[in-house]
């Protein structure tokens, strides 16, 4: 019987968008924070909002129904586990520069279950 996943999955192979594969298993430490991380509704509408367009840190605020306080926290955690990253720069109406974020190209898979340990990372 064949598997829909290779068993010799890396975390450096590169997926079909041009962006890294990240192979996780879940007692990883790495995993833990994007799984800690995504646990709240606002990091998950944020992910998603970025999915569809890249934005200032306000824009995701309205997109999300939310503070812009709120969005900077989760948009903080989101670039630490490396979901999220800045893709530019846009100005305010009064002259201030404004970060636009973007989703990194990267795929991630979180391996649960028996025979995940195939797809671990080379050491």
């Amino acid at each position: 019987m064949s598997s829909l996943l290779p068993s010799d999955t890396h975390r450096s192979a590169v997926d079909e968008s041009g962006g890294d594969l990240r192979v996780l298993p879940l007692d990883d430490d790495e995993a833990a924070g994007v799984i800690n991380c995504l646990t709240a509704d606002t990091a998950r509408s944020t992910l998603a909002a970025l999915q569809q367009e890249s934005a200032t840190a306000s824009e995701l605020a309205d997109a999300v129904d939310t503070s812009l306080q709120n969005v900077r926290h989760h948009l903080d955690s989101l670039r630490e586990v490396g979901l999220v990253r800045v893709v530019g720069t846009r100005y305010s109406v009064k002259g201030r520069e404004m970060k636009v974020y973007g989703t990194t190209e990267d795929s991630l898979v979180v391996c649960v279950g028996e025979g995940s340990e195939r797809l671990r990372p080379a050491e």
